[in-house]
């Protein structure tokens, strides 16, 4: 293996030195010892172009400059990455790409976050020597229904046509027209509607690729970053959500390599998220008096619920999971179902979309957690499709149900089957068909609202955290202090501070009833019952929150079936 100095002070000329594969270009290999080379047209996970020249370093022995994103390393090289002549080429590359660069950096979505910004002001030339008019090109031109797309503003980097064609596999984007009046368009005929389209906007190292929907709405440094997970299926792609005044207004893509490298499919980026900002959130606690639901505190709401659970048998109650919900919230539903109320009638419904899948990221089935509720324990014994729970209603042997986080009144058969019950309690995040049907209603956090682990369907045990804060943080102030695992004291800063919902995570829901019933589930945190999960189920033994971190961690291998590691295999 060739072993390669990176020297970045140019004054000591002092390196560091890393032995690397034979292969290695040298801006991998200067990445692996911390030292960023600038660069556009490169990304890490596209194939080199070297068409930006950005990237130029001095390498001794070698007559000119060299491209650190498309030379090879070989053995003793030493690799000057600041030089004077490094550094006067990356002015004038600079110098060159803002010719004909517009200054609207005032107006433009990507201020804030924009590597031609921060290279011009860390290795401009701070002037220009031309004077002429800079070139007029498109502007605001729809490429598809979620990108806008600014020629001006376009470094001719080709990143986007890339993607299209290695990532996406789904070539869309070429050049137009030639010389100083390149530029990017869609091939005749064509729309960029992929499924995956929108990741052009986060590759985009300018502002020539924008998001129609986020355009305009907020600067970068107006909004606070989260790392979560994506619920919009079973693939729990990595995310960071970005929220102002308490809402959120974009998700992002985070880089894992165990789940979706860099990349998230546009329903996922646009849609997972709906159901935080929907203007159908509960916000208060229900019981139904005189027919009719009424909102009430929490203490009456909690105490209500445990007395009529009182009279009924454990054969005639049942409880639903929700495989949208969290590891945590899971594991004490089927806890209080069995050490509580003494029921073995415990499922969860399914959610797949037969064919909706692809060989990139999105999965048929369109929960973020399903492996993860089966494994904690909230699944029938006969562990069937279609929960058996439904039939036991309609013979009248279930009269009390608790649904937790889930639409369970999906088809009008199941709508009067529930109407059927002589008691409906739900957790719900917005008002839905199951909730107009319940007799007590719950509001519970949703993902973004907690803290929470997820299973993906390859057995990744995955921590999102709370961008949205909520009342619950303002009732327990110490509940989220958790600083040595993140900084989410950043969603409080001066931006964010628009409503908070009164709102709770449904393992505290569920837990005070157990209480109120008898029982002794007391858990200070999310982070407290993750513990107790760890030490239970054979599954999470020797997983914790601190060894999550921000990648995730495996199951034991027991807990993964063998189609899923032959999906991790070919995978």
């Amino acid at each position: 293996m060739p072993k390669v100095t990176i020297v970045e002070d140019p004054v000591s000329g002092k390196g560091k030195t890393v032995e690397v594969e034979n292969g290695t270009t040298v801006i991998r290999a200067a990445a692996k010892v911390g030292v960023e080379i600038p660069h556009f047209c490169w990304h890490p996970g596209l194939s080199v172009a070297g068409n930006c020249r950005m990237c130029l370093v001095e390498i001794e022995k070698m007559p000119k400059l060299a491209i650190a994103c498309a030379t090879q390393v070989a053995d003793g090289m030493v690799v000057h990455v600041n030089s004077e002549k490094a550094l006067n080429a990356r002015k004038a590359v600079l110098e060159f790409i803002l010719i004909n660069h517009p200054l609207d950096c005032p107006i433009c979505d990507e201020a804030g976050e924009c590597n031609l910004q921060d290279y011009t002001y860390s290795h401009g030339p701070g002037h220009s020597a031309f004077q002429e008019a800079k070139n007029k090109k498109p502007k605001r031109v729809p490429l598809g229904p979620n990108v806008v797309y600014d020629a001006e503003r376009c470094i001719l980097c080709s990143r986007c046509i890339r993607f299209m064609d290695e990532i996406a596999k789904e070539p869309t984007l070429t050049f137009v027209e030639r010389g100083d009046r390149v530029f990017i368009d869609t091939f005749p005929g064509k729309e960029l509607t992929n499924p995956y389209s929108m990741n052009v906007i986060d590759l985009c190292p300018v502002g020539a690729l924008t998001n129609r929907e986020y355009r305009f709405k907020a600067r970068v440094w107006e909004t606070s970053s989260t790392e979560a997970i994506c619920t919009g299926c079973a693939r729990g792609c990595n995310t960071n959500v970005w929220v102002r005044n308490n809402e959120i207004l974009r998700l992002t893509p985070r880089n894992n390599p165990e789940v979706n490298n860099y990349w998230i499919c546009d329903n996922g980026r646009l849609n997972s998220f709906r159901h935080v900002n929907s203007a159908e959130r509960i916000n208060s606690p229900m019981i139904r008096k005189d027919g009719t639901l009424q909102e009430v505190g929490w203490d009456e709401a909690l105490a209500h619920a445990a007395d009529a659970l009182k009279p009924f048998s454990k054969d005639e109650v049942a409880v639903l999971g929700s495989a949208y919900s969290s590891v945590e919230d899971n594991y004490i539903l089927q806890k209080f179902a069995k050490q509580i109320l003494g029921t073995s009638n415990i499922d969860f419904l399914r959610h797949e979309v037969s064919g909706d899948e692809d060989n990139l990221l999105i999965r048929a089935d369109k929960t973020p957690n399903a492996l993860g509720a089966r494994v904690v324990g909230v699944v029938s014994p006969k562990n069937v499709d279609s929960p058996r729970i439904f039939e036991l209603i309609g013979s009248g042997k279930i009269k009390a149900l608790y649904v937790m986080d889930d639409e369970v009144a999906v088809t009008k058969d199941i709508e009067d089957l529930l109407a059927k019950l002589d008691l409906l309690i739900v957790n719900s995040w917005v008002s839905s068909k199951t909730t107009r049907l319940a007799d007590v209603i719950f509001p519970s956090a949703t993902f973004a609202e907690k803290y929470g682990t997820y299973v993906n369907f390859l057995g990744r045990v995955q921590l999102s955290r709370p961008a949205v804060s909520t009342l619950e943080q303002e009732r327990v102030p110490g509940r989220f202090n958790m600083s040595r695992l993140d900084n989410f004291g950043s969603a409080f800063d001066r931006w964010n501070k628009g409503p908070r919902r009164n709102v709770r995570s449904s393992w505290e829901i569920i837990s005070a009833i157990g209480n109120l019933l008898g029982g002794k589930m007391r858990y200070q945190s999310a982070q407290k019952v993750f513990d107790e999960v760890a030490q239970s189920v054979p599954a999470f033994k020797g997983l914790s929150y601190a060894k999550l971190g921000e990648r995730g961690a495996s199951l034991s291998e027991g807990a993964i079936g063998k189609k899923t590691k032959e999906e991790a295999l070919v995978r």
